[in-house]
């Protein structure tokens, strides 16, 4: 009885360790507002991963994140929601940001570099990345279908949930969803 009981903690301890063990009821439960528009899966996805660019141009791709919990916000120059959504990402990248989680802007399709730093001038964003999908090889290999869109990845690199639309990433609401997901490692 001791073993089985043994057994039965150390499983349970390996499951809530295991990002794979998201509790995707909390998680769903803690969606109010514009965030009830946040879809979440109940089995993590993996996706296939395209690369992508820097700001200056050097290579990038999402498994450069392994071990983190990612939000990876597709957005372009032109989108007028991008612009709304961008400060509220930046709040909660400075809200949560840490070893194990971070925000990652990624300007998708035709945004000219100077366009995209006049963006985030403009709407005052300092601390979020200007990465570059120039021809949406990433967003379009892993189902990006308007703008914004917004993935979140585990540590794993598998897709837990998405969200196309704006939506206020810096509420309560957000943060509850991100913290169930991430079993308040994050």
């Amino acid at each position: 009885m001791k073993k089985l009981g043994l057994a039965l903690l150390y499983t349970a301890t390996m499951a809530l360790a295991n990002p794979g063990f998201a509790d995707v009821a909390a998680a769903t439960a803690a969606r109010e507002g514009g965030m009830k528009k946040l879809i979440l899966h109940s089995e993590p996805k993996t996706r296939d991963m395209a690369d992508f660019m820097t700001f200056e141009g050097e290579p990038l791709n999402l498994s450069d994140w392994h071990g983190k919990w990612i939000v990876v916000n597709f957005w372009a120059t032109w989108c007028a929601p991008c612009r709304k959504e961008m400060p509220m990402l930046a709040d909660l990248q400075a809200d949560m940001g840490s070893d194990t989680f971070e925000v990652l802007t990624i300007a998708t399709s035709r945004n000219p570099p100077p366009a995209m730093k006049s963006f985030f001038e403009d709407i005052g964003v300092t601390n979020l990345p200007l990465h570059r999908d120039p021809k949406s090889l990433l967003a379009r290999g892993i189902g990006v279908l308007g703008l914004p869109a917004t993935v979140i990845f585990d540590p794993d690199g598998n897709e837990v949930g998405r969200m196309t639309g704006d939506a206020d990433w810096s509420s309560d609401s957000a943060k509850a969803v991100l913290n169930a997901l991430m079993g308040a490692e994050g």
